[in-house]
């Protein structure tokens, strides 16, 4: 079979995860760590068995793109194994690796009588994430389009991005705002709907 034909394969390969029950399993298990932070009783039971249910399916799914990325593309696979690159970059998947060991080993043992380490299974899953994002940018950087389109290729004209760097000065700041605020008033745990 021509190499065309592997890379074709390869890329269907990849695909996959991407819609298939392994991006459900991601979806999942964020939102059902999230519901062991927010919730009690037996919701927050019932999250922390889905958690655990989905993580090896989230797991699985990084693996996938993690393994299948550097074997599509030869200037990502250099990117990652060439030295002094491998070294500096092992600790990426090395931390993800850590990161779902421990989740594995806290979700068996939640959740607990007084509430402690609720807030964990999230805070690992937002760093499972933030490292799997981190491998991709780092993969495709400088490409937006994978070997097609750079990001500086893809940008506006420089009159553009100053009228929209001034908007950001006004709007980010707001955004954030607002987000701290509603963090602050729905902090704590999820509780029945009550009337006063």
């Amino acid at each position: 079979m021509p190499l065309r034909s592997h890379l074709s394969v390869l890329i269907w390969l990849k695909a996959i995860p991407q819609g298939g029950p392994l991006q459900w399993g991601r979806i999942t298990f964020i939102g059902a760590t999230w519901l062991v932070m927010k919730a009690d009783g037996d919701l927050q039971r019932r999250a922390v068995s889905w958690a655990q249910r989905t993580l090896s399916l989230a797991a699985l799914g990084l693996a996938s793109v993690s393994l299948v990325t550097p074997l599509v593309s030869a200037r990502i696979f250099d990117k990652w194994f060439s030295f002094p690159n491998l070294a500096l970059l092992a600790p990426v998947p090395l931390m993800t690796l850590g990161l779902i060991g421990a989740l594995w080993a806290m979700l068996k043992h939640l959740p607990h009588a007084d509430d402690r380490w609720a807030w964990a299974p999230f805070a690992g899953a937002v760093g499972i994430f933030i490292l799997a994002f981190h491998g991709l940018a780092f993969s495709f950087f400088p490409y937006i389009v994978p070997e097609r389109l750079t990001v500086w290729r893809a940008a506006s004209a420089p009159e553009s991005l100053m009228i929209i760097f001034v908007g950001t000065l006004f709007v980010l700041p707001t955004i954030i705002a607002y987000t701290l605020f509603s963090y602050r008033v729905f902090r704590g745990k999820a509780s029945e709907l009550r009337y006063y």
